[in-house]
């Protein structure tokens, strides 16, 4: 049986900026594959994308399994697209280790912001790259963009891997956590600290509306002590119930006030060409690796072995493995 022709890019591209969600749904499954006629297509279609008009936030968002990200999401998502706003969510979920596919299914998390026509959301592997973001997740958002969206949230696994990944390629970064004392405070690493925009404070409900204002007032203490990631813009703490909807509106706005303020001081102006940088040297990385891989053939796979056993040290192992792919000092 032959695989089937790749799909046609120029009826994906009319699609996407028509705002079809069943399209842009294609268009993402495309990008995500790793055939390379199908990798073809993905640079076609990327390049033949008009940019995006009109401002663009884009909100990473992550924390703790348990903390309810996907609930304090879906009431962040009505609340926007009641406002007027088209959302997409671009959630990064654990990847099953038989089949490789996402294993949580956000739209079954978040069912009533799936069915209306104002959101899009698109559950996607994280493979095994770090901080819980896909490879591809990038280009998704370059594809939400152009179909009209002008928010995109992208939500991490937040299962303790570097979240770098995330804030490099977003605006504002969300972290989630649970009402809790000292002790899990201590337990959240600098680094994520260090990275927020916002910390939100989930759950201030019922017997745990105390306990998240001291969560709150301990978190406020303990980021005054770290560098902020933005010069002169320190993270800021709120505390919200989703399950009550409180405290949402005001999450918003803070949110894309915080978007606006930047943004007046060239702050994301920047923070875009940074992550151009990165983004470029990324694939840089990825791509040298690929056909490192590629060109050494079972030679690859004889010298992991051997790093594997024992018996070849890594450092010279990936010399030799460049060696025999690019040739000697090449």
């Amino acid at each position: 049986m032959t695989d089937p022709s790749p799909p046609d890019v120029a009826l994906l591209v009319s699609g996407i900026t028509a705002g079809d969600r069943r399209v842009l749904a294609q268009a993402i499954t495309l990008i995500e594959s790793t055939r390379p006629d199908h990798r073809a297509a993905a640079e076609a279609l990327l390049a033949r994308l008009p940019p995006p008009t009109g401002e663009v936030v884009r909100i990473g968002i992550t924390g703790a399994p348990g903390v309810g990200k996907s609930t304090l999401i879906e009431a962040l998502g009505r609340h926007v697209v009641a406002s007027g706003d088209r959302l997409a969510v671009l959630a990064v979920d654990p990847s099953s280790s038989r089949s490789g596919g996402s294993i949580l299914g956000d739209k079954t998390r978040m069912i009533e912001l799936a069915r209306d026509e104002r959101a899009f959301i698109r559950p996607s592997p994280a493979g095994a790259t770090l901080g819980g973001v896909a490879r591809r997740t990038r280009e998704a958002m370059q594809l939400v963009e152009a179909a009209g969206y002008r928010r995109v949230i992208v939500e991490t696994v937040g299962v303790g891997q570097s979240e770098t990944a995330v804030a490099g390629m977003t605006d504002i970064f969300v972290l989630v956590v649970a009402p809790a004392g000292g002790d899990q405070l201590q337990g959240i690493k600098r680094g994520i600290m260090e990275l927020a925009d916002l910390v939100v404070v989930n759950k201030a409900d019922g017997d745990l509306a105390a306990a998240a204002s001291r969560a709150a007032a301990e978190y406020r203490g303990a980021i005054g002590l770290l560098i902020p990631r933005h010069a002169g813009h320190g993270a800021e703490v709120a505390t919200v119930s989703a399950i009550e909807d409180r405290g949402i509106a005001e999450l918003w706005a803070a949110v894309t006030g915080r978007w606006r303020i930047m943004s007046d001081a060239g702050v994301i102006a920047a923070l875009r060409s940074a992550q151009a940088r990165t983004w470029l040297w990324d694939e840089v990385d990825a791509g040298l690796r690929a056909r490192a891989v590629a060109r050494a053939g079972r030679v690859a796979q004889h010298i992991e072995q051997q790093v594997v056993e024992g018996s070849l040290l890594p450092h010279l192992g990936a010399a030799r493995l460049l060696d025999e792919a690019f040739g000697p000092n090449a």
